[in-house]
């Protein structure tokens, strides 16, 4: 991320560190607008997504429809970070052009760089989703809870994103090292 500009830099750190503390789908992430934010209750209200093709469309089933709450301390932290980054009406996570980001360049651009930097295994933005999740798991939040936050129409999908279908479980120091070196990293760059 170092051969970014100083603007695309804070961008795609914010963007990581939303995606890490809120558990939102890098479609959600890439619809989200300035009015979908309330800093006050601590919330992101979810109704559009971002498809493959770039288009903004509504949610794709009704559970995707939420309001996440960011109540924990990586909740507080990416809330801080957006309402800095914040200084405009409209998308939030937007290319020059004010359309929404495109996830190859956000891959190839930002995130693939910083996690071969930290000598991890190349990863998608979907990792981050999973760590959420997996994070709210071992902070023995409710399945209920997390596959409301998340938006799932099953408890089944619920169970694969949080772990509960692994034979064996990572240790918990491991997972929250790897994911406070990514957010230095991006932080850094």
């Amino acid at each position: 991320m170092e051969t970014l500009g100083k603007a695309r830099q804070e961008q795609y750190s914010t963007l990581f560190l939303v995606a890490a503390a809120s558990g939102l789908s890098i479609g959600e992430l890439l619809a989200l607008r300035s009015d979908d934010i309330d800093f006050d209750g601590s919330t992101i209200r979810v109704d559009e997504s971002v498809d493959r093709l770039g288009q903004i469309d509504p949610c794709k089933n009704v559970s995707a429809y939420r309001t996440v709450v960011l109540a924990d301390k990586e909740g507080h932290h990416a809330m801080q970070k957006l309402k800095e980054f914040v200084k405009q009406d409209g998308l939030i996570f937007r290319s020059k052009r004010g359309g929404p980001l495109v996830e190859n360049s956000i891959l190839v651009q930002g995130l693939h760089p910083a996690v071969k930097k930290l000598g991890l295994p190349k990863s998608g933005m979907h990792a981050f989703r999973r760590g959420c999740n997996r994070r709210w798991e071992l902070a023995r939040v409710s399945a209920a809870a997390i596959r409301q936050q998340t938006g799932h129409a099953s408890a089944s999908m619920t169970a694969h994103y949080t772990g509960q279908h692994l034979a064996y479980k990572i240790p918990v120091p491991d997972e929250l090292e790897h994911q406070r070196r990514i957010g230095r990293c991006a932080s850094r760059a």
